[in-house]
């Protein structure tokens, strides 16, 4: 019983920890949008004539798909952490290698895994693309210096590099968690954790197996 309550002290930290990393990596995204106006400045390019102004800009659903499969990992990651938390309170007894939630959510990681690989990935090499421009264009020598350089208005890009940094960072550090995770769901669906308690194996005793233990009973005539 310490070995389940060991992994599902393990489980519960990863479950809420990779919650807390798709709600980050959302929100960190949408903020930026929010900063540009509502475009997408992932891979886009800037121009510089004594101020910084975007020139190219992605098209939003890309920054939206990101912002979705964080949002969508982070719900997962809640159910799942419920469901730990209920497995906690009332009792381990339906959680076994069989188990058709385990089998479940198996797959379902496996699908999150791909579309987080996928949505770290836009994130690193959109920014580079940004990051990119800035420099060809001679406005600053890094994304990180272009935050304190003067952008044309209605942007506020006093923190965009830190935003997207966070968000890929996020991603990233997610995709790890989540890969802990279906680590544990597959080793759990296999049955390598050897937490289950003996259990009754239904077998029934015959007299020649009793009999070394309660001595022969009464024969009859030969």
């Amino acid at each position: 019983m310490a070995q389940l309550s060991g992994l599902l002290l393990v489980e519960l930290a990863l479950n809420a920890a990779a919650f807390l990393c798709g709600v980050i990596c959302s929100s960190a995204l949408t903020v930026t949008q929010g900063e540009f106006g509502g475009q997408c400045i992932l891979y886009g390019s800037v121009r510089y004539n004594g101020t910084l102004s975007l020139s190219t800009s992605s098209h939003v659903s890309l920054c939206y798909f990101v912002s979705a499969v964080s949002l969508l990992a982070a719900i997962s990651s809640f159910v799942a952490l419920l469901r730990s938390v209920y497995i906690s309170c009332f009792g381990d007894s339906e959680r076994r290698s069989g188990d058709v939630w385990v089998k479940a959510f198996l797959v379902i990681s496996a699908v999150v895994l791909f579309f987080l690989l996928i949505s770290a990935c836009i994130l690193r090499v959109g920014m580079d693309a940004l990051c990119g421009s800035i420099h060809t264009s001679a406005a600053a020598p890094s994304c990180q210096e272009a935050q304190h350089r003067p952008w044309v208005q209605p942007y506020r890009a006093a923190r965009f590099y830190d935003n997207l940094y966070t968000a890929e960072a996020a991603a990233w550090v997610n995709f790890f968690f989540w890969c802990l995770t279906a680590l544990l769901l597959y080793l759990e669906s296999v049955g390598k954790f050897p937490f289950q308690p003996p259990q009754s194996s239904g077998l029934t005793w015959t007299d020649d197996e009793t009999a070394p233990i309660i001595g022969d009973g009464p024969r009859g005539p030969s």
